[in-house]
Order: C-alpha cells, then sequence, then structure tokens
C-alpha cells in the first residue's frame, strides 16, 4: 500500500511538469551554466535578461508575456496542469508576497519553509510519536518473532498476526501513520524546489555575505570562502535530523539505519557544494526545525 501511494505520488509530479533547463556554453568554451527554460516571471538582473532574450528559442513561453516577479499572480501564464497551477504556482507566489514583505528573498525562503514544517507539525508529531512507540515495544516483538520462529503454516501465520496487532494496540501504534509524514513531505519538497527554481528574483538576490544563485563551490571559486558556513549547516541539520530517526530498539535494525543514515549524510554534503544558496536555506531551515521538534518531543516524553 506505501508502495503504491509513492508511486502515484511520483507520477503527478512527472506529468505534471518539472523544471526544464537549457544549456548556455562561455564564449571561449571553458564554462558551461544552465538555465531554467519554463520560468514563471522575468529575471531582474541585466545578465539573465539579455540570455533569456538571446536566446528565445530556449523558452518555453514569451518571454515579453512573462510578468515581473514581483507582480506574479497564482494565475499568472494560465493553467499549466495539476502540478503546477495548484501546486507549484501559488507556493511560488506566497514567497514573493512574503519576500516582498520581509524585503529579502533569502528570508521570505526560509519563512515559508518553516511556515510548511509547522502546518504539518500536527501529522510529524504524530510520526515521531509513533517511532517513539515501536521502539518501546520492540522487545515484545522481539519475543513474538522468536515464539513463531519457523513455524510457517497458516493457523500459526494468522495466530502471529493476531498478537502482533494486539502488541500494536498495546503501545497505541498505527504502522500507516508513522509514514503520512514522509508521504506528504515529499510532493511538498519538490514544489517547493521547483517554485523556487522557476522565479528569477530567487537566485537574484542576496543573504548576508551569500548570493541565492551561487553554489559554494562557485563561491569558493569567486574567493568567497563563507559558503562553508552552509555546508557545516546542511552536514550538521542532516546528521541530527538522521541521527533522531536511529530510535529502533531491534539492533539489526539499528544497524541498518545507520548505515542508511551515514549514507545519506555523506551523500547530501556532496550535493549541498552544487546546491544553490536559495535551495540550501530551505533544506538547514526544514531539517533544523525537525530537530528541535524531535528534542522537545523527547524532552516532553521523558
Amino acid at each position: 500500500m506505501n508502495k503504491k501511494i509513492l508511486i502515484l505520488l511520483l507520477i503527478l509530479i512527472t506529468l505534471g511538469g518539472c523544471t526544464k533547463r537549457f544549456t548556455i556554453t562561455s564564449e571561449d568554451e571553458k564554462t558551461q551554466k544552465q538555465y531554467v527554460s519554463n520560468i514563471l516571471c522575468k529575471p531582474e538582473s541585466k545578465e539573465l535578461i539579455e540570455i533569456y532574450k538571446n536566446n528565445p528559442d530556449k523558452l518555453l513561453v514569451e518571454y515579453d508575456k512573462l510578468p515581473e516577479c514581483k507582480k506574479l499572480k497564482i494565475n499568472s501564464g494560465g493553467y499549466e496542469g495539476l502540478w503546477t497551477s495548484f501546486f507549484v504556482k501559488p507556493l511560488a507566489w506566497i514567497i514573493v508576497k512574503v519576500g516582498l514583505i520581509v524585503k529579502n528573498n533569502g528570508l521570505a525562503i526560509m519563512i515559508v519553509g518553516l511556515i510548511l514544517r509547522l502546518a504539518l507539525y500536527p501529522i510529524s508529531k504524530k510520526s515521531t510519536n509513533m517511532s517513539e512507540n515501536m521502539k518501546k515495544a520492540q522487545s515484545d516483538l522481539n519475543r513474538l518473532e522468536k515464539k513463531y520462529s519457523g513455524k510457517d503454516d497458516k493457523e500459526s501465520m494468522m495466530a502471529k498476526s493476531q498478537e502482533m496487532m494486539l502488541i500494536y494496540k498495546k503501545y497505541n501504534i498505527n504502522p500507516m501513520s508513522s509514514c503520512l509524514f514522509a508521504f506528504l513531505q515529499l510532493p511538498i519538497f519538490f514544489a517547493f524546489l521547483e517554485a523556487v527554481y522557476r522565479v528569477p528574483a530567487f537566485f537574484e538576490n542576496d543573504f548576508l555575505v551569500f548570493n541565492l544563485g551561487t553554489t559554494p563551490l562557485e563561491g569558493f571559486s569567486q574567493g568567497n570562502y563563507w559558503y562553508i558556513i552552509l555546508i557545516l549547516l546542511i552536514l550538521g541539520a542532516t546528521y541530527y535530523s538522521f541521527k533522531n530517526m536511529n530510535n529502533t530498539g531491534d539492533d539489526a535494525q539499528a544497524k541498518q539505519m545507520k548505515m542508511m543514515s551515514t549514507f545519506m549524510v555523506v551523500f547530501i554534503t556532496i550535493v549541498s557544494f552544487s546546491l544553490p544558496t536559495s535551495i540550501a536555506l530551505y533544506w538547514i531551515v526544514s531539517n533544523g526545525f525537525t530537530v528541535i521538534q524531535n528534542l522537545l518531543l523527547k524532552k516532553g516524553k521523558n
């Protein structure tokens, strides 16, 4: 059942439309840079304006028909499919409006990311509680496994299933609710990602000493070593968010979770070198919120 839901979500995202890109090669043919083809509004910087005006065949919409980013509306450009029209555009519009209020798009991305996590808090709280309850029930589940070890007849399987449901009831465990947050988080993350990528203004401005469209690798090449702070924050937020997930009482499962968590932390840290600041800010806030939330929930339970 869980796999079917995940597949449906992925189909929705795939069929609904994603960020389209084109590549521009520098005059000396030494560097290549990618740009978004299906932008939702006009860029503000002279460099981007020239690139889009000089490459009209690369755009999926006519440049002159695009609104200014600060004048972006939820329905700008008309209906573009279920995914874009009902998820990406509204989210992009909200970030733009918050940016106009706080006078900074980087701060707006962080605020909207935090609002989304707060909106999902009741579900994420339930998911965390389920994980904690599962940890408490692990000893009973282990005894159940030993009890029916080697018994694969129909009657034994039915009895095992009934006893397992009693254990779940005893510890107030609902396996489906523990997965609900992950399934909701996936499309929201993709929608947020696409909304940010498709609004040029989210890559043109600065946040503190960082340019929202610059990756740490690009920042290092320009002599700005402050970008190491973003990498360290991503590493810390990712590490502690995964660490809080390793709360199973089963040694074999705990070992597997630790291996998976270590791989993901290393992988995301490597990817962070090529993440634009705008996306890095969302990742830091989102995972930072998860870490603080889990710590408070555990402290409350204790």
